[in-house]
């Protein structure tokens, strides 16, 4: 019996459909059109999402990744539709988010003509993505996906991008399925230098100041069992990323904040008291590290990565560790004592008090004035038993939300942390809501990062997706502002904002909303839009200038935390 015939097009959708695939997220356009038609007669197995906007498509793909564990697709045209979802890819490939674009092209005979709507896909996403590849040919669409896919969401995950030519998706093809798993020069999965472990284990048994800082490659890696058997059988405490927040629950006793520039006093003091500092699949980024020339000095540093590019990239490290954590975790945790630390332990309290008295309790339980972004997280959270998917745009409200929003499953935090995306919140939401539909994802973005995709809205109304928005409207660009006002001088340039009615938007778009403006209507609003079906718009009114704290400034030692501004 000879191979099937098909078109290019047609083998796409066989393509996706072997490796799993089930929901896409997309918008037509003429480049693309021919796997469009080939999309309708799969439309009982293949899910698409009509987004209102290809960085959508983009952000819902990554919302979908890192909700569900699998890999998120987005199909768009070329040109235009391309080039739009450039920032997706890009804040995919810093964050290790596994999605597959893949764009229309115009024919290969027009490749190079400045034809209509053609752009250099492959040389503009080359340095982006970890595989950016044109597909001139159907014969080449099997292999092409297959390798795409593996690429994707082995080793460190991250973005692909397929460019698929309009005349290799009318094309005939003989089609059978590829699966392709090894790729020459390509190691997703590094074997690990036991002297190495062993190295580590010796320097962990011996420390009296260790701690442990816990990044996203933990999630990434489905390490969260080996992460707490390995920290509670040493006594080791930790602080963790802000992409790493939910590998380990946030009432663990063990567990003491988070790292970075607005994280908890505690970790970030102790970083530069330690003995023995135990990074896990976290890459030192500045955020975290602060002035370089200071982080960490008097510590032994162990890091724990699958990408051998992070492994002194940024910190120099004593015992580099090499391989998936999952693994080494459990290999170092075969060889570490059991031990206490509890002097070491206890003595993060007084930071702890501290923090609170000046800081949080100010912030969650005001007695007066204005709403509190930090306040309004606190309560959601809550009212969801910490039990809820945050998905976060960029800013304060980023900031306040990594902060106040508890975490007693995994995989709970989806936002943008390298790259920093407004507008990414939404569109993100909406991608969690189908990669983990049992679910409740709460959705907290600023009036500025709502208004930069807030066309998908539409998408929200038409897919009826339960995002529970909650807007946190403080009528400025609050993390600018913030600045503004700590280092220059309080010269708000353009930073504040005037706002619609946010009530007639939802309202347009069939969503229940309802807006808070005094703390004793809060809780009962929350308790609405938690218990309505479907999707559902809370304004909170907030104080307008409102600091998230503490706070170490750029360029300062990560140990020096404002407290005040």
């Amino acid at each position: 019996m000879g191979k099937e015939q098909i078109t290019g097009s047609e083998a796409l959708m066989r393509s996706l459909e072997a490796q799993g695939v089930k929901t896409i997220f997309g918008y037509p356009g003429g480049s693309i059109m021919p796997v469009f038609d080939a999309l309708y007669d799969h439309r009982d197995r293949l899910n698409h999402i009509l987004v209102r906007h290809e960085q959508g498509a983009a952000h819902a793909a990554q919302g979908f990744a890192r909700s569900s564990g699998e890999v998120g697709v987005c199909l768009v045209t070329s040109g235009p539709g391309a080039t739009n979802t450039i920032t997706g890819i890009a804040d995919a490939m810093i964050d290790s988010t596994p999605i597959v674009v893949i764009a229309g092209q115009v024919g290969a005979g027009f490749l190079g003509t400045d034809a209509f709507q053609e752009v250099d896909l492959v040389g503009i996403t080359q340095p982006i993505s970890k595989w950016s590849y044109q597909i001139r040919s159907a014969n080449d669409v099997a292999w092409a996906v297959s390798r795409a896919f593996y690429i994707a969401r082995s080793g460190r995950p991250g973005p692909v991008v397929l460019d698929f030519a309009k005349n290799a998706q009318t094309e005939m093809t003989d089609y059978e399925p590829v699966i392709v798993d090894f790729i020459r020069s390509y190691d997703p999965d590094p074997e690990i230098q036991l002297s190495a472990v062993e190295t580590a284990a010796k320097l962990i048994n011996a420390s009296e100041r260790p701690l442990v800082l816990v990044g996203q490659g933990v999630e990434l890696g489905n390490a969260q069992a080996e992460l707490k058997k390995f920290v509670e059988k040493a006594d080791l405490p930790c602080g963790c990323t802000l992409l790493g927040l939910s590998a380990l629950p946030s009432d663990h006793y063990l567990n003491k904040g988070m790292l970075g520039m607005h994280g908890n006093l505690g970790p970030n003091v102790k970083t530069n008291e330690c003995d023995v500092l135990i990074a896990v699949g976290m890459r030192f980024d500045d955020r975290v590290t602060g002035k370089l020339d200071s982080y960490a000095k008097q510590a032994k540093i162990i890091h724990l990565d699958i990408d051998p590019s992070e492994l002194g990239k940024n910190v120099k490290v004593d015992v580099p560790v090499l391989g998936d954590c999952k693994k080494s975790l459990a290999l170092l945790c075969d060889l570490v004592q059991e031990n206490k630390h509890t002097a070491w332990i206890e003595s993060f309290s007084e930071y702890e008090q501290k923090e609170y008295e000046h800081v949080i309790e100010p912030e969650l339980f005001p007695k007066e004035g204005p709403l509190n972004m930090g306040e309004v997280i606190n309560a959601v959270s809550e009212a969801t038993r910490h039990e809820a998917i945050l998905v976060t745009d960029v800013g304060q409200n980023q900031m306040f939300a990594a902060r106040y929003f508890k975490f007693s499953k995994e995989r709970s935090i989806i936002t943008s942390g390298g790259l920093g995306t407004m507008g990414f919140c939404l569109p993100a939401a909406i991608g969690a809501t189908f990669g983990r539909p049992d679910r409740t994802v709460c959705a907290f973005m600023g009036d500025g990062g709502l208004q930069m995709t807030i066309e998908e809205l539409g998408t929200v109304m038409e897919q009826k997706s339960p995002v529970k928005i909650i807007l946190l409207n403080n009528n400025y660009l609050g993390n600018v502002r913030q600045w503004q006002a700590m280092f220059f001088n309080r010269r708000y340039s353009f930073t504040p904002m005037m706002n619609p009615d946010y009530m007639k938007i939802a309202e347009a778009y069939g969503i229940p909303s309802r807006r808070v403006l005094d703390r004793t209507e809060l809780r009962e609003a929350i308790e609405e839009m938690l218990s309505t079906d479907g999707p559902f718009l809370l304004e909170a009114c907030v104080i307008e200038e409102g600091n998230v704290l503490p706070m170490t400034p750029p360029g300062y030692p990560v140990n020096e935390m404002l407290l005040e501004c």
